[in-house]
């Protein structure tokens, strides 16, 4: 017998290679039937997995982000298993679960797939599910599965079992089809009672730029009708919030081939919106003790040696620059960290003076490929709210509390109400990925989940999520129509400081080494943009916004008036417009409205005559009659009442 411990605490004693869906099943048939994989002592499983040891259970459904997982996992398979049938002699790369949906990446040989294809797909993915295949798993000596791969001429699974140690090889059934795959998957495919193929694009294998580029068909699924009707919905909704339409229609940000792929232009109107999120921040770091500091764009190779990023990074940064000094190296800046590093080491520091909080506003690049660049959400280069705190050991907690306490300022300035942070570890099955000491790790993993249980946080902890230096600690967001971004992040690093010797005289007269910690409440001005842009459908917060108030002088002869009117907006530093053209009031509002513009005011004879203005709001309407001082009064109280967190 063994013991298995459920999430309320209760144990249950079950003979040893009971499935975690049999013991479902003893809890309740409901259960069971929605039960889609299973976690067990951390790991995510199939439900048919047998148990044969004691632990933790937790039964996966739909409302699980695990239980997505293995659903859109299988889903892939499941697109696999069509396209096989439909375009014999595919040969298939990956198919993975993506954050929504999944994909699966083929080598089609001389046939192809139009978009016109996908629904045909589509509708013999929805027989196969209607089946109820069942996934069976089946583990394979390498020898096996090479010869099961080279004997279907498929050189792409080959590859990849090339890479896999003997032993740790499996493959998973479904109907007629085979695949390469760790798993977990749904119990069978009756549990996909939705598809939707969205798009097809191109892949090229491995991520490499040299090899073969794949077909890659993007999916999601759902197990209700219903909830896939609500995505679709959802996506019309965001194809209108795009931040790259919209940024071109309020003027914000361009690109250009000839300055290059992924580095924006930010135009008047986008500069001054960026300048200002740059400003408040300035401001809060300011009441918190930090200090502003300014590095190059450009850092020596062995900078990045040194810190460890260019092992990490180096295949997908920018070449390095050769200068003419034989063996000199230079790289475009990845990270800001390794610099501010320096300018720690610049004098000693005593205990007293920690913690030390040096921020920047400091552009790095990185070598995106060209088929993952996207408007401003994946740039090449991009300009981060970077910022490194050193401090003692003893000080880590008060000071990673300080960053909550700016991260959700900046929230509430900006109207993101729907959050939870996810706490982010190191994959502790594959060590290699990270440098530093254990012991460290511990203290650094321990400090973030302290912090975010004594903050009154809701936060989830995610293996293998870690920065290759230390653990971190993500918000992850929810705009508007529901999708969920990764903005803010802070992270704890024992590690940078030894690498770079870094040192503190403490109260005992001895060197210490201080704890870094790494923070950017935005992550990127850029991305960060990008999101604001959709999560208000480009109408800004009124503090924000680029043109706060557009002047409308129904005719020729109202032109002196709206200008005294501006001049006495800009004394109280209202930005402010006039729309000379000569065309009616009505189209002006129209534009004016498009233009999300928050206050319109109309100005003819009515107002000149009594030197007052036609108020109008974005979206309410008409406000009625105010006189300047009114105007003034109401629009700073809005933006009062906005940035007062």
């Amino acid at each position: 017998m063994i013991t298995i411990t459920l999430p309320d605490q209760s144990t249950r004693q079950v003979s040893r290679g009971t499935t975690a869906m049999e013991i479902a099943q003893n809890i309740s048939e409901g259960l069971a039937r929605n039960v889609l994989s299973a976690k067990f002592n951390g790991k995510v499983v199939d439900s048919f997995l047998p148990l044969n040891e004691d632990g933790n259970l937790q039964l996966l459904t739909w409302n699980d982000p695990e239980g997505k997982s293995t659903m859109w996992h299988s889903s892939a398979h499941l697109l696999a298993e069509s396209i096989e049938q439909l375009y014999p002699g595919t040969k298939f790369g990956t198919g993975p679960d993506i954050e929504n949906g999944f994909y699966y990446d083929m080598d089609l040989g001389e046939q192809t797939v139009t978009q016109e294809d996908l629904l045909v797909i589509e509708k013999k993915m929805m027989e196969l599910a209607a089946q109820k295949q069942d996934f069976v798993r089946r583990e394979v000596p390498k020898a096996e599965a090479l010869k099961t791969f080279i004997d279907k001429g498929d050189e792409y699974k080959v590859e990849l079992i090339e890479g896999l140690e003997d032993g740790a090889i499996s493959f998973y059934s479904c109907g007629a089809f085979t695949d390469l795959c760790r798993g977990p998957h749904l119990p069978n495919t009756s549990h996909i009672k939705a598809i939707k193929l969205l798009n097809i694009a191109g892949a090229y294998w491995r991520g490499d730029e040299n090899r073969k580029q794949l077909t890659r068909i993007y999916g999601i699924s759902f197990p209700k009708k219903k909830e896939l009707d609500d995505y679709l919905a959802m996506l019309e909704e965001a194809k209108k919030r795009d931040h790259r339409k919209i940024g071109k229609e309020l003027e914000l940000f361009t690109f250009s081939q000839r300055v290059g792929q992924g580095l924006p232009l930010w135009l008047p109107k986008g500069a001054q919106l960026r300048e200002r999120l740059e400003n408040f921040l300035k401001k809060v770091q300011k009441d918190a003790g930090y200090e502003a500091v300014i590095s190059p764009h450009i850092g020596s190779k062995e900078l990045y040696v040194t810190s460890g990023h260019y092992a990490k990074y180096g295949a997908d940064s920018f070449r390095p620059i050769t200068t003419p000094n034989e063996g000199e190296e230079f790289l475009l800046k990845p990270m800001n960290c390794p610099h501010h590093c320096e300018i720690y080491k610049f004098k000693p520091h005593s205990y007293k003076e920690l913690p030390i909080r040096f921020a920047e506003f400091g552009t790095v690049y990185r070598y995106e490929q060209s088929g993952e660049l996207h408007g401003l959400t994946r740039v090449r280069g991009f300009t981060q709210d970077d910022a490194h705190i050193f401090c003692r050991p003893d000080q880590v907690k008060d000071e990673f509390k300080g960053v909550i306490k700016i991260v959700l300022q900046i929230f509430g300035a900006l109207d993101f109400k729907d959050f939870i942070t996810q706490i982010s570890v190191r994959d502790p099955n594959n060590p290699n990925k990270y440098i530093g000491t254990d012991e460290n790790w511990q203290k650094a993993e321990s400090a973030i989940i302290e912090v975010a249980q004594e903050s009154g946080l809701e936060y989830v902890v995610v293996e293998g999520e870690a920065a290759f230096y230390g653990p971190k600690m993500d918000f992850m967001v929810r705009d508007a129509i529901g999708r969920k971004w990764q903005l803010g992040t802070i992270q704890v690093d024992y590690n940078l400081p030894e690498r770079f010797e870094l040192e503190y005289i403490g109260d005992d007269n001895k060197k210490h080494r201080p704890v870094m910690i790494h923070r950017a409440p935005f992550g990127s001005m850029e991305r960060f943009v990008a999101v604001l842009i959709e999560h208000t459908a480009g109408k800004f917060p009124l503090w924000l916004t680029p043109e706060q108030l557009r002047i409308l002088p129904i005719s020729e002869k109202y032109h002196d008036y709206a200008e005294k009117v501006l001049s006495l907006l800009k004394n109280y530093e209202i930005r402010a417009t006039i729309d000379f053209r000569s065309e009616k009031a009505g189209k002006k509002i129209r534009d004016a409205e498009i233009q999300r513009v928050p206050y319109m005011i109309i100005v003819g004879d009515k107002e000149e005559s009594t030197q007052t203005l036609s108020v109008r709001k974005q979206a309410e309407g008409d406000l009625g009659s105010m006189s300047i001082d009114e105007l003034v009064q109401k629009i700073n109280h809005e933006v009062a009442q906005a940035t007062q967190y």
